[in-house]
């Protein structure tokens, strides 16, 4: 059962929860004839979570209009919602708000799709929330999916699969965004030699060691590869190269993206091309820790040079950077090439992904859903 005060009173509207995804879009698919499929979470505990800590740090890149506010004026979640017909970068991809939490997120029982319902419900994460617009988003964490979701999902309607994977890893997505924002007022704001610099510039491969010393051309440097993607690209991507969370790499190692490891610790693949040399699948320890590998591995490879160019034009010009664009750049993510960027654009369009592409963090606590059945006494 949901342990506090705000999500127990959801609880009474479970009765009701499914009617309410009477959807425009595939992150709120329509599910007022489905199924309800109680055993059925992508949520699953693991014994050693990692826990993502963002950068503390003051200022962004670029001073438009909103971050000249920024610096003078308290900014809030609700003063990150994009203005409907903007023609500018999503405020959400500038600032961040300074009310969000820093403490340690709360954990909350969830053992039924009815309960994972009603939870969204109580925070607002809804169909109706979002066809009246509201974007803003609950800070929702996992530990890793569980096995029930692959045995289950196959056979829940596809909308109602839709919208239970868009809308747990959405959260995730605009966590590791938001880091990044802060990463990115750090690299603007700190001395060439502040240490806390020279580890990102290293994360970052843009130096070999903190010992080296950091140039203003590569601080410009840092500014361009390190930046945020846009949500609905994220989501296509998961959708594609996870099997909606069904993939063996998915339940074994929370490998969201098909992200190839040649350390040797990857996972290996029943079919491993062996003129590719050794590799493996990337594992993470968590879903927020997949989302920000992948995030890493496009802001950091050469192969998405033309992604991470095509972003900082859209953001020097002070124009909205969508995933339906940045998709076109992505002809090496797959071998398939084009093809591959026709579907990630036909997934977006299709689902109304780019919807989510002015989607915000709240303020709220942040929650870590546990399955109840699973937690030990």
């Amino acid at each position: 059962m949901l342990k506090k005060t705000q999500t127990k009173m959801a609880l009474l509207a479970v009765a009701v929860t499914l009617l309410l995804y009477a959807a425009n879009s595939q992150f709120n698919p329509d599910n007022s004839s489905a199924a309800v499929h109680k055993t059925a979470t992508l949520v699953e505990p693991k014994s050693n979570p990692a826990v993502s800590q963002p950068i503390q740090a003051t200022k962004p890149q670029t001073a438009t209009n909103t971050e000249a506010k920024a610096k003078t004026e308290h900014i809030v979640a609700a003063d990150l919602a994009t203005d409907a017909d903007s023609t500018q970068t999503q405020k959400s991809f500038i600032n961040v708000s300074d009310d969000r939490p820093t403490g340690a997120p709360q954990d909350i029982e969830i053992n039924s799709l009815d309960e994972l319902s009603a939870l969204f419900d109580s925070l607002n994460y809804n169909t109706k929330s979002w066809r009246d617009g509201n974007r803003e988003v609950p800070r929702l964490t996992f530990e890793a999916v569980s096995e029930r979701w692959q045995k289950t999902s196959h056979n829940m309607p596809v909308q109602q699969k839709k919208m239970v994977f868009f809308r747990l890893i959405a959260p995730l997505i605009l966590v590791a965004n938001e880091n990044i924002l802060l990463e990115r007022r750090l690299i603007e704001s700190a001395p060439l030699d502040d240490i806390v610099l020279l580890n990102i510039a290293v994360k970052y491969r843009i130096i070999d060691s903190v010992y080296d010393s950091l140039s203003e051309p590569q601080r410009q440097a840092l500014l361009e590869d390190i930046d945020i993607l846009p949500p609905s690209l994220v989501l296509a991507q998961a959708a594609e190269e996870s099997g909606w969370a069904t993939s063996r790499f998915t339940l074994e190692g929370n490998a969201f993206f098909g992200q190839w490891d040649f350390s040797g610790n990857g996972m290996v693949p029943k079919q491993q091309r062996k003129e590719l040399g050794n590799y493996g699948v990337a594992r993470f320890d968590t879903p927020l820790a997949s989302v920000e590998g992948y995030l890493l591995n496009l802001n950091t490879n050469n192969a998405y040079k033309k992604l991470r160019s095509l972003r900082a034009k859209l953001r020097a010009n002070n124009m909205p950077i969508t995933g339906i664009e940045l998709a076109t750049t992505l002809d090496k993510y797959s071998e398939r090439g084009q093809a591959y960027i026709d579907g990630l654009i036909e997934m977006i369009l299709y689902n109304k992904l780019d919807q989510v592409d002015d989607a915000y963090l709240n303020d709220g606590a942040p929650l870590h859903l546990i399955p109840t059945a699973d937690r030990q006494p």
